[in-house]
């Protein structure tokens, strides 16, 4: 409703005339509503989108993994455009096939993209288990507090007092918006909203609806613990039943990375190596005999071959052992260092 909307109604019930308000006293009501309503349409504008970046890009960038690509892959974009033109301008087109500094600035642009993701992947999964393992317990708590006879508020205000780990400042906020007589349907709904996990989100739904059917909550808060524990043991014993299958990714990785150095440094150097003396000594048939040999080339091959694999190896140890291909990306990250640094120092 609108001040103008507020002031009629105001006015009908009181039985005043807007003539006797001054017209000064009308242009200054008004000029405070639009300066309202104008403040208002501000902060909803800085709240979404683009605006909403500008006014908090840290908190934007790192509430979601994903988002960091934002910045992370214009970054990167950049850095290989810049580079390979610095590279072409200063040795020609050549230098793509003459020389490993592109596949340099290549493996530098995709670590620039992949490495923040990585990261910001790997802290939120470690804060959504230790936040998932301990939301039965709380369950279970409150529950137990309610069936021993005490109200809701009550009950989760004696468990905020205790000790839940990651999710002891959540029980915390809710236990504060319940002392502030906030209804429990909306308290829960903002606590698995601020959590956003999906079992978290699911039991919040669980419990929200059954106290809006008007059944027994400490029931409902039980069947929730259950149902959170259950799931919890379910993807722990996945995790732990799929790590034999993430090493074996790995290791198969090495032992392809192994294979290759072997291959490289003793079996094809030792071929170009004979294949050069015999070609010296004028004797039939020595291009066939291995003195046709590239071994930059081979090498190069060899190498971008390691990489390929170590990368996508990584993404699929990561479905495999976490259901999440982007979780991959820490092991993809550090198998593509480590195949470039062997075979651009070592190999």
């Amino acid at each position: 409703m609108r001040l103008q909307d507020i002031m009629n109604n105001y006015f009908n019930r009181t039985g005043f005339r807007k003539q006797d308000i001054s017209e000064t006293q009308i242009s200054e009501l008004e000029r405070d509503e639009r300066h309202i309503i104008d403040k208002i349409d501000f902060l909803r504008k800085h709240r979404i989108g683009v605006n909403r970046l500008k006014a908090h890009p840290i908190e934007v960038l790192t509430e979601s993994p994903q988002n960091i690509l934002i910045v992370s892959l214009p970054l990167a974009f950049v850095v290989l455009i810049v580079g390979f033109f610095t590279l072409v301008t200063q040795y020609g087109i050549g230098i793509i096939f003459t020389s490993t500094l592109i596949d340099d600035i290549l493996v530098i642009s995709v670590l620039i993209a992949t490495v923040p993701l990585a990261i910001l992947e790997f802290q939120y999964s470690r804060r959504q288990r230790n936040l998932e393992t301990s939301l039965p317990n709380f369950f279970r708590d409150v529950a137990g507090m309610n069936e021993s006879g005490m109200t809701l508020p009550n009950a989760i205000h004696v468990v905020a007092g205790g000790e839940y780990g990651h999710l002891t400042p959540y029980i915390r906020r809710l236990d504060a918006e319940m002392s502030w007589n906030v209804p429990f349907v909306d308290a829960i709904y903002r606590f698995g909203s601020r959590l956003a996990t999906p079992l978290a989100e699911r039991s919040v739904d669980l419990i929200a609806k059954a106290s809006k059917a008007g059944g027994d909550v400490s029931e409902v808060l039980r069947a929730a613990a259950v149902d959170s524990y259950e799931f919890v043991t379910l993807d722990t014993d996945r995790r732990n039943n799929m790590l034999i299958y993430v090493i074996i990714v790995i290791v198969s990785f090495f032992v392809f990375v192994f294979v290759i150095a072997v291959m490289t440094g003793t079996f094809l150097r030792t071929m170009a190596e004979a294949g050069a003396a015999v070609s010296a000594t004028g004797t039939a048939g020595a291009g066939a005999f291995g003195a046709s040999i590239d071994m930059f080339f081979y090498t190069r091959l060899f190498s971008h071959a390691a990489m390929i694999q170590g990368f996508f190896s990584g993404l699929v140890a990561g479905q495999m052992g976490e259901a999440n291909s982007i979780a991959g990306l820490k092991y993809s990250v550090i198998m593509l260092v480590i195949a470039w640094v062997a075979f651009r120092f070592f190999i």
